[in-house]
Parts: C-alpha cells; structure tokens; sequence
C-alpha cells in the first residue's frame, strides 16, 4: 500500500487539473503577462529579479550532488541518455556550415581539425557535467563553459573533471545563472552550441529564460534542448511510474505543469527575429532493462530532443 499512496496523490493532483484549459498551463510567458487566474501561477514562488530559477530545484539538485557521478545511482538515466545527446547533436550540426559540422562529420573527413574550426560550447544547467565532460574530450572542440545554479552540484562537477588532466584547458565550470553573465557584444564571445539537456522543465518562466539564452548564440550556431511534453502519459511515465512505482526518478524531480510541448516551443522561436530554420525533433523512449530508444512519433507524448539554427 506504502507504494501506492503517493501514486494516488500524484492521480489526483492531475485529476483536478483535468479541466483547466490547455492555454491556461501554457508556460512560455513573461511573468508580467501572467495573472492570478492561471492554474500555475499559486504553484511556483517569485522568481529573484536576475534569475529564472525556482530555489526548491536548486535545493532538489544539491540533495543529489553527491550521486550524481554514481552509474546506478538516482542520475542513471542521464548517463543512459547520454549517447542519443551526441547523437542528436551531430545530426543538427551535419545540416550546418564547416565551422559547425558534427564531430563524427570533422573528423572522418580530415583527422587534422583547423583550430578556427573548432566549436565552443555552453552548457546551461550543466548539472555534474555528464554531458560537459563528454563533449569537452572531442578533438573538434574548443571550449566548453559549464554553469549551474547548484554550487553543491559545480562541486563535484570540478572535482570529477580533476581526474582527467585533458579537460582542464577546455572545460569551465561556473556556479552562475545565464541571467547573471554578461549579453556577449561581439561574436567572438558568443558560442557554436547552447545546450540545455532536462532544464527547461525546472524553470519558473522559461520565455524569459529562453530570451537570454538566444544572445549567446553565433549566427549559424544552435540551441540544443531535451525535455519532456505535457500529456497525460508524460504524467503517467515520468512521474506516476518513474518517480513513484520504479523508483528510477528520485521523488519531486519533476513537475507536469511545467513541462512544454514541441509546438510551444516551435511557436516561442518563430515569433523571434532570426530564428527561422526549421526545428529538428527527435522523440526517445526509456524501455527498462535496455535504455533509451529513439521512437518516431514520440516526442508528442513524451521525452524529446529539440535543436533549432540561429540564423546568418
């Protein structure tokens, strides 16, 4: 019964939430175009005035810090996933210009990569760096500067990243928010790939969000993302089974309401001035006892990849 108890509340929750119109939990909004009549807004404390980030997830992901390098601990998923993360990356960047062709592409054509065509990247909410250390050890990158809001999280993050002396001329790690850098004023101090691989369903205003992380990005250069959407049986995978049946997920990792749907977020980038290529999308499915699977179709229910081009 012990199992199932918070499996119920979790049925409930949702339940009462059944006949909130969709519009009304759509999330990319500014917080001055949110009023008290949306379901989400007695859900999630103010935000600070400089950062996006809801201090319960901060304090979530610091409770983790210290298991986060453990294969068979509470992040197994993340390293299970990381893989189809290169993956799909290399499929945005094979559609690019030279400067930003994938790492597979680069290197089977000329193994003596040209330092000017080299990448930088910025991984947002980096976490422990699974996927920072991973790319930072690919021969076609340059850099790769890793933040968190998380300080127990960007400990262990530098301590892991110590083991490996080649990753110290590549790879930063900074406790920082993306509000709290610097907008770059020149290209030079811009990046080839953003990331923001499972962040954007723990932020509290994500257009906002979002907003800033466009200004990091060269023209030709990417935003790359993974997520979850909002549907009935994301609700039932990762939080009912994975949280609370599975125990894969740790409990409170995740919250419905603020996941997004690869149409809002299609829709958020269209209405923006130089972001007008078409997105790439890419649905993945968790099959216990295999791992993660690329699924056609799937990223209208579930776990997705979403990767769109900055234009020239």
């Amino acid at each position: 019964m012990a199992t199932f108890k918070p499996l119920r509340s979790c049925f409930q929750f949702f339940i009462s939430r059944k006949s909130i119109p969709l519009k009304n939990r759509l999330l990319l909004l500014k917080p001055s175009q949110i009023t008290h009549s949306h379901s989400f807004q007695t859900s999630y404390p103010e935000p600070s005035r400089h950062s996006s980030v809801n201090a319960a997830e901060v304090a979530h992901f610091n409770a983790l810090a210290s298991t986060w390098w453990d294969y068979h601990g509470p992040s197994r998923l993340l390293h299970l996933l990381n893989p189809l993360r290169h993956d799909f990356i290399n499929r945005c960047l094979d559609d690019s210009t030279p400067k930003t062709k994938s790492p597979q592409s680069a290197l089977n054509s000329d193994p003596r990569i040209d330092e000017n065509q080299k990448l930088d990247y910025l991984d947002v909410g980096c976490g422990g760096g699974i996927f920072a250390e991973s790319i930072a050890r690919l021969s076609n990158v340059r850099s790769v500067t890793a933040i968190d809001p998380s300080p127990d999280v960007i400990a262990v993050a530098k301590a892991h990243a110590r083991r490996d002396p080649i990753l110290k001329e590549r790879l930063n790690y900074r406790n920082i928010t993306i509000e709290s850098m610097q907008i770059p004023t020149s290209t030079a101090d811009q990046y080839d790939v953003l990331t923001l691989f499972e962040v954007i369903e723990h932020i509290t205003y994500p257009s906002e969000f979002l907003e800033k992380c466009t200004k990091f990005v060269r023209p030709g250069g990417w935003i790359v993302l993974s997520t979850v959407a909002r549907t009935w049986l994301s609700w039932l995978t990762t939080i009912a089974v994975a949280e609370h049946v599975l125990h894969i997920v740790p409990a409170g990792t995740h919250n419905w309401e603020k996941y997004i749907n690869p149409d809002e977020l299609s829709c958020w980038f269209r209405e923006r001035v130089g972001w007008n290529s078409k997105p790439k999308l890419l649905g993945v499915v968790y099959i216990p006892g295999i791992g993660w699977k690329p699924v056609s179709g799937s990223e209208k229910v579930g776990n997705y990849f979403f990767g769109i081009r900055r234009d020239f």
